[in-house]
């Protein structure tokens, strides 16, 4: 085309048609791949067992696991194992190999991955490898930073008690505690990290399209687990955002758009919205506190809802939060409660986070089940909240561990900790959430979290700096409730009249391309209290 001396616009618009056009050829290719490895892992008893691979391979025949007929994605079962110990598999011939994968060669560990069984078979060698590359490389690859920018400063020591004794008869509404027990991230910021694993919506919409409800709804509770992930041993807290304060990310290599405003001071909200692959994910959240002495426990008020472009809908609310030791003792965070994550259709979902206890050898459990409106529980789910998640069609409740199970298949996993680790203890996610370029600077709203001062100097390590811009705008803050009885309102959500949630009204995306910011406060910039 170039050669040709066709429009260089018009060559990317025709290149960006053929890979999205591949792209979602290869995720329905995935998405079969997963579906094979959910058989193979109810049927690893047999290999356990020792009995004879043709009983599988009979089930795969029977099940439309033909090469000339890769379009029956949804017609085989991903979690019944009882009928394959009814069937007898007959042996199969050479000739049968180029028609059939062969499941000896491939069964599930207990750490739910595909793993090589047996080199060879009656049919011999040179079996088709069904592993797949993730398709992502065909999304559009944009360079993140890998690691937080060294500090200019050495941090110093802060002592909790010191603050409270300095604290003793003072207005401790106005008592600014020093940037040393904060994160370089605002708690937006920390709504869009609770989309890490957005990819398990894709997968949820892709399943939904072939017409497997079932993993559908698994999808989308691990999705609803794999939020708190991120929260293992982070001893420091987010930033408060100020009053119309928003954060923007847009990550295109995930194929996802994310937004979130402080909508209101007093009660404390934040709204979010999220674009995905068929998607879409909104809600508003306030946090109920209670202070006993060595713990805080964080109750989440708000309902978080996923919608499918097909109208599917399923809503839940966070558990309950506890961070123990404040004073004594190593800092940690436990997440406990019951989540109950309703659908329109035909499919709800209940999952118990268990509370920690002195005595307990398994914490972070996680225990569930699957439900129809008959009532019936086709399946079960297991994991930890902070490492991965399991699905099964044996009953759960009785076991302390997946490894207690046969035949439990991997819905999610927990991705692997950051080589560049930092005191915050961020994942390579996180770390890339307050990046800013040059480039991204200049298309920013003046209220977007990365051009926060004080966050910016605690992030380069600039403590001192910090600590001053720390103060300047938590005076500011106390104004907001000024502001807020005065009739302010959010510039980009708006109430929904039905259920009372915060809304996205759109617009931002349009006014970012236009740089038209005119009517957005200067919130992080000076200000007088006359």
């Amino acid at each position: 085309m170039q050669q040709e001396g066709l429009n260089e616009s018009l060559i990317q618009e025709c290149e960006q048609i053929v890979l999205t056009e591949f792209s979602s050829f290869r995720k329905q290719l995935k998405l079969c791949y997963e579906d094979q490895l959910s058989l193979f892992g109810s049927c690893r008893h047999h290999f356990e067992e020792g009995k004879d691979a043709s009983i599988i391979q009979g089930a795969l025949t029977r099940n439309d696991f033909s090469s000339s007929r890769h379009g029956n994605f949804s017609e085989y079962s991903t979690t019944e194992s009882d009928e394959f110990e009814k069937q007898d598999g007959g042996d199969l011939t050479c000739e049968d190999e180029s028609t059939f994968f062969d499941a000896a060669d491939y069964f599930i560990e207990p750490n739910g991955r595909s793993s090589a069984m047996l080199s060879s078979t009656s049919c011999g060698e040179g079996l088709l490898d069904i592993q797949m590359e993730d398709s992502s490389h065909l999304l559009p690859q944009i360079k993140r930073r890998s690691k937080l920018p060294e500090p200019t400063e050495k941090e110093r020591g802060i002592s909790l008690w010191s603050i409270i004794k300095d604290s003793v008869g003072k207005d401790l509404t106005r008592v600014c505690l020093p940037v040393y027990f904060n994160e370089p991230l605002s708690s937006l910021q920390k709504g869009f990290e609770d989309l890490e694993y957005s990819h398990l919506l894709d997968q949820a919409y892709q399943y939904g399209k072939m017409g497997n409800s079932l993993m559908r709804i698994l999808k989308v509770a691990a999705f609803a687990v794999s939020g708190y992930a991120s929260s293992v041993a982070r001893p420091c807290k987010p930033f408060n955002p100020l009053l119309g304060e928003t954060y923007e990310a847009d990550f295109p290599e995930r194929g996802v758009r994310f937004f979130a405003e402080k909508v209101s001071h007093h009660p404390m909200l934040i709204a979010c919205h999220c674009e995905g692959k068929g998607w879409k994910f909104w809600g508003d959240s306030n946090l109920k506190s209670k202070f006993w002495g060595q713990s805080i426990q964080v109750d989440p008020i708000g309902v978080l809802t996923v919608e499918f472009d097909d109208g599917e809908i399923f809503q839940w609310s966070k558990v309950t939060t506890t961070i123990h030791n404040l004073i004594l003792g190593k800092l940690y965070c436990s997440h406990h409660g019951t989540m109950h994550i309703k659908g329109n259709r035909q499919y709800s979902c209940k999952l118990k986070f268990k509370e920690p206890s002195l005595l307990d050898r398994n914490p972070h459990l996680v225990q569930g089940f699957v439900e129809d409106d008959d009532g019936n529980k086709p399946s079960f789910l297991i994991g930890k909240w902070d490492e991965n998640m399991y699905y099964s069609n044996l009953d759960t409740s009785k076991v302390k561990s997946v490894d207690q199970l046969k035949g439990a298949v991997l819905l999610w996993e927990k991705n692997k900790p950051s080589p560049n680790p930092t005191r915050y203890n961020l994942s390579s996610f996180a770390i890339t959430l307050n990046e800013l370029s040059p480039d991204l600077q200049d298309k920013l709203p003046p209220t977007d979290s990365r051009l926060r001062p004080d966050q910016r100097h605690l992030e380069n390590g600039e403590y001192e700096k910090a600590n001053a811009e720390k103060l300047r705008l938590e005076r500011r803050q106390r104004m907001s409730s000024k502001l807020q009885d005065n009739g302010w309102k959010p510039r980009w959500f708006q109430k929904d009249g039905e259920d009372g949630t915060y809304r996205f009204k759109g617009g931002y995306w349009e006014a970012r391309e236009h740089g038209q910011w005119d009517d957005c406060l200067d919130i992080f910039g000076e200000f007088s209290e006359t």
